[in-house]
């Protein structure tokens, strides 16, 4: 009996229609941005092995990470269950980063998982009734808040036997961003990913927001009216991101020798909305190269080395000169228990300011 599709024409074209109206329903309500940098949590990356490696995860990711880096890889996790764990803390802890997330196969040829990422800085202090109705300092009127960003993913992939093994997935996300009292917003996006493996080979691309991500604000004006007014600025009500879809293409190759195992990888990261400070750009596209290696011994000792984020700064004479972010790793991994870490820095020009990055990885059988 031959394979039903997963998605016929007619309900891709209901699918565009529910996104198409949502759209309109929301412009109708909010003034639209598309910002370069919109939601740019989402662009730190997660689990300490692709950040080891320079995030170049699109083609080799084959655990339950591939939920974020690249759907189609969720189908190479060789186990029936698989969760992880990671925490990072960002410019001396007072950003915190933390992600969870959940991966099973449904079938031979199809598996389902979850993922829930939090980027927030808590106990903010709130200064604004500082000073009492006499004029004097009272520290006990001071409120503290959280601003915080939310997402969830998912995630669902599928094997296409009939075209030689290319895996296909997408991920479905919804956005939660929380500023005290002040603001919050709610916003969705879809990712879309496909990874195709050629012998030692194995290619990836990923496009993510591929229908644009829509994040929806609104802003509690009777909160920020007395400090607006005092500054002259216009008191927002509500307002609409959207986040323009950027293409990920990446590739890799696994070498053997003894016990030993390396592997290359590649990405490149491609935007479309003008020039960015990348290595490659123009007025129309930028592009973003990342690299890793990864080095294992007996598939139970690791060691990881990449490079990333380069951009071009100016000196005070305007010269210029190109710069780049190295990242470092290490990971154990003994009967389905993963622990992994890498060492990033914040930024480019932080070189002193680095963030430790841990990760723990449990994968089991049905029988365990």
């Amino acid at each position: 009996m031959a394979e039903k599709p997963i998605f016929t024409d007619s309900m891709g074209k209901a699918t565009f229609g529910i996104f198409f109206f949502i759209f309109l329903g929301l412009s109708g309500m909010a003034q639209v941005n598309t910002p370069k940098y919109a939601n740019e949590f989402l662009a730190i990356g997660v689990g300490a092995r692709a950040a080891a490696l320079g995030n170049a995860h699109v083609a080799i990711a084959n655990d339950v990470t591939a939920g974020y880096w690249n759907p189609a890889g969720l189908l190479r996790q060789t186990t029936d269950y698989s969760g992880i764990l990671q925490h990072a803390e960002y410019f001396s802890g007072i950003a915190k980063y933390d992600y969870a997330a959940f991966n099973m196969p449904l079938d031979t040829l199809s598996a389902l998982g979850f993922s829930l990422i939090r980027f927030g800085i808590d106990d903010i202090p709130d200064t604004r009734f500082l000073y009492d109705a006499s004029g004097a300092i009272n520290y006990d009127n001071v409120r503290f808040f959280s601003a915080a960003d939310y997402a969830f993913f998912t995630s669902y992939a599928r094997k296409i036997p009939l075209l030689g093994g290319l895996q296909l997935g997408g991920s479905f996300k919804i956005i939660h961003r929380k500023a005290g009292q002040f603001a919050s917003a709610w916003g969705f996006g879809l990712d879309v990913g496909a990874q195709y493996k050629l012998k030692e080979w194995q290619f990836g691309a990923m496009f993510r927001d591929v229908t644009g991500t829509f994040t929806a604000w609104t802003h509690n004006s009777d909160s920020l009216i007395a400090v607006y007014s005092q500054t002259g600025n216009t008191i927002p009500s509500s307002t609409l991101e959207v986040a323009l879809p950027r293409l990920v293409l990446g590739a890799g190759r696994y070498f053997t020798y003894k016990k030993f195992g390396f592997l290359p990888t590649l990405d490149f990261t491609i935007t479309f909305d003008g020039k960015r400070n990348t290595l490659l750009k123009s007025s129309l596209i930028s592009a973003e190269p990342t690299a890793g290696l990864e080095v294992s011994y007996a598939s139970i000792a690791y060691l990881r080395v990449g490079i990333k984020n380069f951009q071009e700064l100016k000196n005070f004479d305007s010269s210029t000169y190109l710069v780049a972010e190295p990242t470092f790793g290490l990971g154990f991994s003994y009967h389905g228990v993963a622990l992994d870490y890498a060492l990033n820095s914040v930024g480019v020009q932080t070189k002193d300011v680095y963030t430790h990055v841990f990760s723990l990885m449990v994968s089991l059988d049905k029988k365990e």
